[in-house]
């Protein structure tokens, strides 16, 4: 998505890191970019109101179920493997959520 004009931040760097920025997990040199961007774009301030206010209505139904302890370990154990360069083939998550269902 990029509404054809150009930026000091590209749409897709903006689009790639919007769950960083919304849940403020980047420093604040980098939030500053995002915000002036979005006063720019309005395809990607769109975006941004649209995944914010998913996640809204994700937390309100879903925020009090509790996880299962392995579940969450091995969530965050592809997380830190993905933010570390190296990729999980989508065959083995498949298998952890089935087995996590069952």
């Amino acid at each position: 998505m990029s509404c054809g004009e150009p930026h000091e931040t590209d749409c897709s760097e903006v689009l790639d890191h919007l769950y960083e920025f919304l849940d403020h997990e980047m420093p604040d040199s980098d939030c500053t970019k995002f915000e002036t961007h979005f006063e720019e774009c309005s395809p990607c301030l769109e975006k941004y109101g649209l995944e914010q206010a998913v996640k809204k209505l994700v937390k309100r139904c879903c925020g009090s179920d509790d996880v299962p302890v392995d579940l969450r370990a091995k969530v965050m154990g592809r997380i830190d493997l993905i933010r570390s360069g190296q990729t999980v083939p989508d065959q083995d998550v498949i298998q952890d959520v089935t087995a996590s269902e069952a």
